[in-house]
This record gives structure tokens, sequence and C-alpha cells, in this order.
């Protein structure tokens, strides 16, 4: 996936917000400090276009676009332990009835940290993409914060834990391990049409 250009396009709280446009989307969904914007700024062959939220109670999708496609970041609605809960649970149904009905959706990106053992919150995220059938990309972050050794065990460990029929793609954004063929990957789902099944690695 060649990337020639890239920009922020909105960032929407509400559906009215959300940019009408018939470009293919990919959606990117972790827990908080996951890496979701500095992957994607990888992506997008950017530094700083992609931000983190100033606030954990920010609800904001935030929208890319690039020559092709349109990028989505999605809130950490699922992952920001300090959010309250009742700000959590407004998201939710935003979050996923979005990335459920959209026809333009053609992957949905998962990163799990790779230092973290998968909990309740990535399993019930996992079991509502199959459920929905919303085709599903997984990604393990920050692969350099680990030895080989340690990154093999944590590879196995989460692959089982979650029930994935392949490991997940191992990344790192300091080394630019993985990000060619997250590029690759991403690349393959845009030329699907919509609602081509789900993927389990």
């Amino acid at each position: 996936m060649k990337i020639l250009s890239a920009k922020f396009m909105t960032s929407a709280a509400k559906p009215p917000q959300f940019p009408a446009d018939d470009k293919p989307q990919v959606a990117f969904a972790g827990r908080s400090n996951v890496g979701k914007s500095s992957l994607i700024n990888a992506i997008l062959n950017r530094k700083s276009l992609v931000k983190t939220s100033a606030t954990r109670e920010d609800p904001a999708h935030q929208f890319f676009s690039h020559q092709s496609a349109i990028l989505l970041r999605r809130p950490s609605g699922y992952g920001y332990a300090k959010a309250p809960r009742s700000v959590v649970d407004a998201w939710a149904p935003m979050i996923e009835g979005y990335i459920k009905d959209s026809r333009q959706i053609r992957i949905v990106i998962v990163l799990l940290d790779i230092r973290r053992e998968p909990d309740e919150r990535d399993a019930r995220l996992i079991a509502w993409l199959a459920h929905y059938c919303v085709p599903a990309f997984y990604v393990l972050t920050k692969a350099d914060k680990l030895k080989r050794g340690e990154t093999a065990r944590a590879l196995q460990s989460i692959t089982k834990k979650l029930g994935l029929d392949q490991p997940p793609l191992l990344t790192s954004v300091l080394t630019g391990q993985g990000i060619v063929e997250l590029k690759a990957e991403i690349a393959k789902r845009l030329n699907r049409g919509p609602g081509s099944g789900t993927a389990k690695a």
C-alpha cells in the first residue's frame, strides 16, 4: 500500500458527524496505551498526524484519509481504567453500532500490547467481532520491548488465550518490524468488497 498523501478529516462524537464518504474504511481498536496513534502514523508515513487523545473521557472517533481509503481511530472505550463506567457505557453503543452497520468498514485492526496479558475486555471485543462477522486482523504492538525468548512465549500465550487460529502479527513502530506486512494486509482487505467474512489473524 503506497501512501501518496494523508490528512486528518474530522473528529466525530456522534453518528451524524461521521464523514459522508464512500471510500472503504479501516478501523483500529485496542485498549489505552496500546499504540494506536503511533501505528497509524507509521502506516501513513507521518510522525504526528495522529495524536493521542488529550482526555481519557474523549468519546470521539478520529478519521484520517489517504488517496484510497479512510482510517478510523476508535476511542479506547474498553481500555481506559480511569474513565467512569458511565462514560464507557455511553461510548459502547456508538462504537459498536458504527462498526457493525457500516458498509465502508473492510477490516478492524485489533491491537494488543505484547507485554500485557489479554483480559475479559479483549476477549469480549474478539467475541463481539466474531458474532457479527466483522472482519478482523490481530496485531501485537511494542515487540521491541521484549527479548526474543520473551516474545516467543508471549506470542504463544496470547494466541492460545484468545483462541486465535493464527498468531497475531508482531509489530514495532520503533524498529519498523511488521509495518510493511501490515500495510500489505490492509491493501489486500481494501480490495475486497464489504462483508467478506471474519479473519482470525
